[in-house]
């Protein structure tokens, strides 16, 4: 493949990689999962992975994980819904699984989240409180020199 060619499938794959993202953003309580936004662009899963872990830093489930964890972190400051309304309200379908990666993510259980937040925000314009609150990310999809 000539370098044109190369840089004009890199930046139509580009194209294709917001597109999920987008999709991830507007859609992240919607069940989600890789094999099915690939198809939606007309990649394979694996083709997918790969090439959105290298534009983003993360695979699109890690990014779908973090999308939803933000918004469970709004609603847990919000305290008008339990932690359980809220997981499935993200769109999670596991209690568990929802706590481990929220504690992963954000250092504490949502819980505790919500007590700690609470308090921290207390005060402060929502717009500052999110970004203030803002999960940082990437324990399983460190950038490596190899990618």
């Amino acid at each position: 493949m000539t370098p044109r060619r190369a840089t004009d499938q890199y930046l139509r794959d580009l194209a294709l990689l917001r597109r999920v993202r987008d999709r991830i953003d507007r859609e992240y309580a919607r069940p989600l999962d890789v094999e099915a936004l690939a198809r939606d662009v007309h990649m394979s899963g694996g083709h997918l992975s790969r090439q959105f872990r290298r534009a983003y830093g993360e695979s699109p489930y890690s990014y779908l994980m973090t999308r939803r964890i933000e918004r469970a972190m709004a609603l847990l400051r919000r305290g008008d819904l339990s932690v359980t309304e809220v997981c499935f309200e993200v769109g999670c379908s596991s209690l568990g699984t929802f706590s481990t990666r929220f504690t992963e993510l954000v250092g504490m259980p949502p819980s505790a989240y919500r007590k700690e937040a609470q308090r921290a925000t207390e005060g402060l314009p929502s717009c500052v409180a999110k970004q203030v609150t803002r999960p940082v990310r990437n324990r399983e999809a460190p950038l490596s020199g190899s990618d």
